[in-house]
């Protein structure tokens, strides 16, 4: 950016950015209730999900997401069949941790809406990829993040892995990455200031006067992302109108809230209820009103058995 006779101050700089992630990053601590380790046991795993689990977590220990660990912590594993059935998402259940975290709270009262931007204003609007797996998790918190994976028959003594970011399952994850991914953005900011950045999560909406200043403030940023670890993909990218933020659909003169295509399967509950969490706001529910189709994703079926709402 010598171009421009400005220089950002970045957290973070490796070498190759997608080798892995190193606690040289900076990051928020958690605040724990009690220091008593807690175990819960492991369910059983059908053979083919066990294959699945070992799949997935050789492939985390690839990406240096998780490591070995022996730590007196746990909390079990599954893994979910995705909708396409060719591949699998691993989740890790974290609902006796999360009792015994302090809530830090949100650090923003809502959403921010791209009403507020000026007419005629240039847009940008950017996905970050997998914000959450690029977030260090404090060292002294990683080893409460544990979980095993079993062995057929027990034949072999089973491994242990800690996380080394940022679970999904943790209640405390969105506002950290909100935190984090903030602070890459405050020297974009600093250096474009005629330029509107508006951030939520991972979803990152740029918009200026000018085309140059658009871009200068763009280049800036994904400078600054790529440098902190994180991974970007052109097609996330979204500089021509119709544009997708956070639950709208965004044009030269209208903002409209997204079209939702209401389906039978689990899988189609899981975006729907992605949806509702965008949506939600800006039809002024409140968090009670779309709880009866969360409640659709309790239990252990497939992504694609079919679900019934009853009225």
């Amino acid at each position: 950016m010598s171009q421009w006779g400005v220089t950002i101050s970045i957290p973070y700089s490796p070498k190759v950015f997608q080798a892995g992630v190193t606690e040289e990053r900076p990051t928020q601590k958690l605040n724990w209730l009690t220091n008593e380790p807690v175990w819960v046991e492991q369910w059983p795993l059908s053979k083919q999900k066990l294959k699945a689990l070992n799949e997935l977590v050789e492939e985390q220990l690839k990406k240096g997401h998780i490591e070995e660990t022996t730590s007196p912590w746990n909390s079990p594993v599954f893994v979910i069949q995705k909708a396409d059935k060719t591949k699998w998402r691993l989740l890790h259940d974290l609902c006796k941790i999360n009792e015994i975290i302090e809530d830090m709270g949100p650090l923003q009262p809502g959403m921010p809406t791209p009403s507020m931007v000026p007419e005629n204003w240039n847009l940008t609007v950017i996905d970050i990829k997998d914000c959450f797996f690029h977030i260090p998790l404090h060292p002294d918190d990683a080893p409460r993040f544990a979980f095993l994976v079993p062995t057929l028959n027990r034949e072999t003594p089973q491994k242990r892995y800690q996380r080394r970011v940022l679970p999904q399952g943790l209640k405390n994850s969105p506002v950290i990455c909100q935190w984090y991914v903030s602070s890459l953005l405050a020297p974009v900011r600093a250096a474009v200031p005629q330029a509107i950045i508006h951030h939520y999560m991972d979803d990152v909406l740029f918009s200026a006067p000018t085309d140059d200043l658009l871009t200068h403030a763009l280049d800036l940023t994904v400078s600054s992302l790529v440098a902190a670890g994180f991974e970007l993909q052109e097609s996330k990218i979204q500089k021509m109108p119709l544009w997708k933020y956070l639950g709208l659909e965004i044009g030269r003169r209208t903002i409209v809230p997204q079209k939702l295509a209401i389906k039978t399967h689990l899988a189609d509950v899981h975006q729907l209820c992605g949806a509702l969490k965008w949506v939600r706001p800006w039809l002024g529910l409140s968090t009670e009103d779309p709880a009866p189709v969360f409640d659709l994703l309790k239990g252990r079926e497939g992504l694609s058995s079919p679900r019934t709402l009853t009225p």
